[in-house]
């Protein structure tokens, strides 16, 4: 789509560094500079104000990507591009059906009514929980990790969504204040809310994070 709109040698593409790789491989291949810029702490996505910062005169695209079910602010972003003359892309994740959008958001209500000692997530306007991602809040330590281990310890299955933003990958590696996409690498985790668990499983999730919680500052 790059190639196609005309991006490519000189110009920058604005890009996540909160994600995978392949955004910024794209934009690469395409002959172009990815420039990354922050993201909104509950979305996870791009944040409008961060991409207007990171525009100059040879910006000539954004890539937004849609993370954990959370939509960008597509809105902003848009109005923004028409501003500045960019093309905004998207990429999204694909789609549950609604079957299993109802039950994963039936088991996201289960967790969010009962997990403590970790930061759930904003629901918000039409989250589907593609990832059920929750905050472990640091106090100097990498608790994340340490809860990560303990948690599988205990039989849940559960992933660190984003090991390591872009920009700190050697092939990308930039030097870039991006505060709220190091927080976020260093604190999410990816607890198990697919349609398949059963109701003990849900159980054995809540127990075990609740169990652990107390070793932990307060999320708030």
């Amino acid at each position: 789509m790059l190639r196609a709109a005309g991006v490519g040698a000189g110009d920058e593409v604005v890009v996540p560094a909160f994600g995978n790789v392949e955004v910024a491989e794209a934009v690469t291949l395409a002959g172009a500079l990815p420039v990354f810029a922050d993201i909104d702490p509950v979305t996870y996505c791009l944040d409008p104000d961060a991409v207007e910062a990171a525009v100059t005169s040879r910006t000539a695209a954004a890539v937004v990507v849609h993370r954990f079910g959370r939509r960008a602010d597509i809105g902003r972003l848009h109005t923004l591009g028409q501003r500045h003359g960019l093309l905004v892309l998207e990429q999204g994740e694909c789609d549950a059906p609604y079957d299993e959008l109802a039950q994963r958001r039936e088991r996201a209500a289960y967790l969010d009514a009962r997990l403590k000692g970790v930061r759930t997530p904003d629901g918000g306007t039409g989250h589907t929980y593609q990832q059920y991602v929750v905050r472990v809040p640091g106090n100097g330590r990498p608790d994340r990790d340490a809860f990560a281990r303990a948690l599988r310890a205990r039989g849940v299955a559960c992933r660190v969504p984003v090991k390591t933003p872009v920009h700190r990958l050697p092939e990308f590696r930039r030097h870039v204040s991006l505060p709220v996409t190091e927080a976020a690498a260093d604190e999410t985790l990816a607890l198990p809310v697919d349609a398949a668990l059963t109701k003990r499983e849900m159980h054995r999730v809540v127990s075990a994070c609740n169990a652990l919680g107390g070793l932990l500052q307060p999320a708030f």
